[in-house]
């Protein structure tokens, strides 16, 4: 394809967030390029290896409907989602960052998150409830009502490839220039004035001019950045998604004279699956993701529990857990479920084979860990599992069916004997999805200096933008500060673009 060497935006990036902004910028009258690190085969960031959910505040299942695929009716009746407020929303994402987000970037992303994926919708994604997702509807007692998760109800259909390939159909259609193999490289800047980026081709660089979005994504699959923003052990953790977001772009921003923000420390990790590939696997994409422990006791090497399992809804435990698996001797863990809840395993965990025994010392033999550990650790907690639990827990919903259990983490919610063999057991390991750190970017996607100025003709949406998590996340919220960023990024991106034309025009 021809290269010409300006154009009013240029995208830095090939996912959910690049790709709104890239649409957007479209829509409102630029000429537009995305830079894409990676092969066409390749494409699509961290987003395409993603399970597709977007956290959104809704009215509730009627509100959804029209947005979803016509394929969902045969949902309708056998699931809820009770609505998910804006202040429920904020309440749930200050509580999961430990209260220490930029308040202005929470509230802009909660205010337009529905309508993003209004508009989204009419750019040609496809969206779904999430009922398969959370487990098999089809292995549930007839009658059973599946209450969604209200923040955790809805995600793009064939959740990150079908999302990526529908907004690539999108920018296919409006006829965006899209550059594979293509790693922006630098920024062309003068002081703190961004006039372009220099990309890395096989044989030579190429500089491109014009308004530039960042959304190159973060530094999860970068080893020597891991170690040493993360801490020990975190270069050898398994990473969840591509293999192209090395970072960059994000040091080199900040050599340019970005402010870095957010939680450098930080990342969204997750319980894994020992078994999954080293590197993000298009062919698996999320499938090995363990996300049914709230059902089960999770232990260590020693047989012993270490967290809350039940503590609240998985989607807002979940990418913390990664964390805790990952401080665990071997950096590796063990969810082990009896006969009474199997049939509560979300779908995915078919893509691996448990390790079945009839009796928790046979189970710890096969895993090789302590087998009077383990003895003692169930023993414990099923003495303090209530009498009554049995006819009081709820799958579906925070059911407040407590254990606490002597020198034992407490659970909080879903408590329940594990006495019913054949036990079932996953072995875990980390997972690394996202990291926090990143740019420091206003309500308007604009880059800030580090002298608290605003770095002109520069955005930064998706990932690479800080200040947006601390410690802990919701599932979705990623996907969705990215589309509704990236909306923003590339809308004012090309008007900063055509009000730099008119003054050119002027001055010549």
């Amino acid at each position: 394809m021809a290269k010409n060497e300006d154009y009013d935006v240029i995208v830095v990036g090939g996912g959910n967030a690049a790709l709104t902004a890239a649409l957007s910028a479209h829509e409102n009258g630029a000429r537009v390029l995305v830079l894409e690190a990676a092969t066409e085969e390749e494409r699509g960031g961290n987003s395409r290896f993603s399970g597709g959910i977007f956290r959104a505040a809704h009215d509730g299942l009627e509100a959804m409907k029209p947005i979803l695929h016509s394929s969902n009716e045969r949902w309708y009746g056998r699931v809820e989602s009770e609505p998910y407020t804006a202040e429920t929303y904020r309440a749930d994402w200050m509580r999961t960052s430990a209260g220490r987000p930029d308040p202005a970037l929470v509230d802009t992303t909660i205010d337009r998150s529905f309508e993003t994926l209004q508009w989204m919708h009419d750019l040609g994604v496809e969206w779904d409830l999430t009922a398969d997702k959370l487990m098999d509807p089809d292995k549930q007692p007839d009658g059973t009502t599946i209450q969604l998760p209200p923040g955790g109800a809805i995600r793009a259909r064939h959740e990150g490839i079908g999302l990526i390939e529908r907004l690539y159909a999108a920018v296919e259609a409006a006829d965006i220039d899209v550059w594979y193999s293509a790693p922006a490289s630098e920024l062309i800047a003068e002081g703190a004035t961004v006039l372009g980026v220099r990309v890395r081709l096989e044989d030579s660089f190429l500089d491109i001019h014009g308004q530039v979005v960042l959304a190159a994504g973060g530094f999860e699959a970068n080893p020597e950045m891991r170690l040493r923003y993360l801490g020990d052990g975190w270069d050898l953790v398994k990473v969840r998604g591509t293999r192209y977001n090395m970072g960059e772009m994000l040091r080199k921003s900040i050599d340019a004279g970005a402010q870095p923000a957010g939680h450098w420390g930080g990342a969204h990790a997750v319980p894994l699956s020992q078994d999954a590939p080293a590197m993000g696997d298009l062919r698996y994409t999320d499938k090995f993701s363990r996300y049914s422990y709230p059902y089960a006791l999770l232990v260590n090497d020693a047989g012993e529990r270490f967290v809350d399992e039940g503590e609240t809804e998985v989607w807002l435990t979940y990418a913390k857990t990664g964390w805790a698996i990952r401080a665990q001797p071997g950096a590796q863990a063990y969810q082990i479920f009896d006969q009474k809840v199997v049939h509560l395993l979300e779908p995915r965990y078919s893509t691996s084979q448990p390790v079945v025994a009839d009796t928790l010392e046979e189970l710890a033999e096969k895993l090789s860990i302590s087998a009077e550990g383990l003895r003692n650790t169930v023993d414990a907690f099923n003495a303090a599992v209530p009498d009554d639990a049995e006819g009081r827990t709820d799958p579906f919903s925070l059911d407040g069916v407590a254990a606490k259990p002597a020198g034992q983490p407490a659970k909080s919610n879903w408590a329940r004997r594990i006495d019913q063999g054949p036990f079932v057991c996953y072995p875990v390991t980390c997972g690394v999805t996202f990291t926090y750190g990143g740019l420091r970017v206003d309500e308007q996607a604009r880059v800030i200096t580090q002298e608290q100025k605003v770095m002109a003709n520069l955005y930064a949406v998706g990932e690479i933008a800080g200040g947006f998590f601390y410690h802990n996340y919701g599932a979705g919220t990623g996907l969705m500060r990215g589309a509704v960023f990236g909306r923003i990024a590339g809308a004012n991106a090309a008007v900063a673009a055509k009000a730099r034309s008119e003054k050119n025009e002027v001055a010549a």
